[in-house]
């Protein structure tokens, strides 16, 4: 399969699993993906050296690979990154700077780079990182998200373009608007929370979706192998998968990964012939 052929669904699936493997907001990763790429992974900027699901340039997918890699099963990569992230095959980074547009690697490597993000904002600014926080620190890098939010905090009105010029340069429409005003930092912060926003606002709109699509393989009959566990039987989980489904009002619940989404999960496509 082609980088371009690859499904929203396969999309979607590999958001849910790292966010699952990590702890990192579902709808966070989902919103960031739609910001950076529109979930295309093939996506790749004019601008930089970004590319993929989420937009890592060369550097930081070096730094965070080196650093996460090795737990999502990516050693190979992690034990060929050098000191200064450098890679001494060129055969051998090229493979790992393409995993940029695998959406399984990319998901896990986003959420371990947010994790460790809000750590450290956490402990810099002394509250609870928002999403927005997360993603300035994967705009700007942490460095200069802290710089950022001190700034904004300082200061609101301050041109996000004087302090951040490079940036600028390479981001035009986040700097300045449409008239080529530069654009303060608060309004560059409330810009990208917006983003996010309707982000999130798609995301809960496709779990509208697929929770009736699930309920439609789930009236497909009873011939389809189910996955079960806990050691109980197929009729016990295809109960407990109806009375989820069920539950409408519980839609953001579910779709949470959690252990009993993962069995929702399974069974559904089971039922699809997945």
């Amino acid at each position: 399969m082609t980088v371009n052929a690859i499904s929203p669904g396969r999309v979607q699936q590999a958001i849910a699993s790292a966010a699952s493997a990590t702890g990192i907001d579902f709808d966070y990763l989902m919103g960031q993906a739609k910001v950076e790429s529109g979930l295309n992974a093939a996506a790749r900027a004019g601008t930089s050296s970004a590319s993929g699901l989420y937009q890592f340039i060369e550097s930081s997918w070096l730094a965070v690979v080196k650093k996460h890699g090795a737990e999502h099963g990516l050693g190979w990569a992690a034990n060929a990154i050098g000191p200064g992230n450098r890679v001494a095959d060129a055969g051998t980074r090229a493979a790992i700077l393409a995993l940029r547009n695998d959406p399984a690697a990319a998901s896990l490597m986003a959420a371990e780079h947010a994790s460790d993000n809000k750590d450290a904002i956490e402990g810099s600014l002394g509250r609870e990182a928002t999403g927005t926080d997360l993603y300035m620190a994967h705009f700007l890098g942490l460095g200069g998200a802290t710089k950022f939010l001190s700034a904004m905090k300082a200061n609101p009105d301050a041109s996000a373009a004087a302090l951040f010029p490079s940036a600028a340069r390479a981001n035009r429409g986040v700097f300045y608007d449409n008239a080529g005003g530069a654009r303060s930092v608060s309004e560059v912060y409330q810009r990208f929370a917006r983003k996010l926003g309707d982000g999130a606002d798609s995301v809960s709109e496709t779990r509208a979706a697929n929770l009736s699509f699930a309920a439609q393989a789930l009236d497909m009959g009873d011939d389809a192998t189910v996955i079960t566990g806990n050691n109980e039987s197929a009729t016990d989980a295809l109960a407990w998968a109806k009375t989820q489904l069920g539950q409408r009002n519980t839609v953001q619940a579910l779709y949470r990964p959690t252990p009993d989404n993962a069995r929702l999960a399974y069974l559904m496509l089971s039922r699809m012939g997945g």
